[in-house]
């Protein structure tokens, strides 16, 4: 290659790469408005919870206050859990629940799950009505809701009444459209491949 053709081909990189930033100047111009968001990660695809931990991780790393309440899970060992609440939480403020019980066709007890999801609401419904909260996350919140647990009304309502500035993360698999419709970003995780149907066993770290 001469040294002409390296620089035709910086130029058409040059001129590519400008109109990219036009692009991308243009949408940050265009995006004025200020307020938290309502976020969905739904799918059967893996890495819902990893997407919205990742993010209260980020939130905490200015150090915002950060809520987690987990639906479905709670017998199991977390490993992002052990993490995040063994940081100071006079700089990293975060609040992490769960239901305590295990999955469903584990428990087999609609009552008994019934009434773990209601006691956990009661601490996000706080959570959602304080404006001390900068991001709530709801882990695998679509299951309380399909499941019949919670009150897909007063869900909706304490999500739309939440302080401007509160941003909330809804992950689990088979949302239903009225929460993609509430949602400001929906992301929906398609599986592809997963170890774990080629009979690879769930590892300590990886998958949980």
């Amino acid at each position: 290659m001469t040294p002409s053709d390296d620089s035709s081909k910086q130029q058409r990189h040059k001129k590519r790469m400008q109109a990219r930033k036009e692009i991308v100047d243009a949408g940050v111009a265009s995006a004025l408005e200020e307020r938290g968001i309502v976020i969905l990660y739904t799918g059967d695809g893996k890495g819902k919870t990893t997407a919205a931990v990742g993010t209260a991780t980020r939130a905490l790393g200015y150090g915002y206050s950060v809520v987690v309440a987990q639906f479905i899970k709670g017998a199991w060992e977390c490993g992002e859990k052990n993490l995040l609440s063994a940081l100071p939480p006079d700089r990293y403020p975060l609040q992490w629940y769960e239901m305590g019980t295990d999955f469903t066709w584990e428990t087999q007890d609609f009552e008994a799950d019934k009434a773990a999801a209601l006691a956990l609401w009661d601490r996000v419904r706080a959570a959602l009505a304080d404006d001390s909260v900068y991001l709530v996350v709801l882990d695998e919140l679509t299951y309380a809701l399909n499941y019949h647990w919670l009150d897909r009304e007063e869900v909706l309502q304490a999500i739309a009444a939440r302080p401007a500035a509160q941003t909330v993360i809804v992950t689990g698999r088979g949302a239903k459209q009225y929460l993609k419709e509430a949602a400001d970003t929906v992301t929906e995780m398609r599986a592809l491949k997963h170890a774990f149907a080629d009979g690879i066993a769930a590892r300590k770290g990886i998958e949980w």
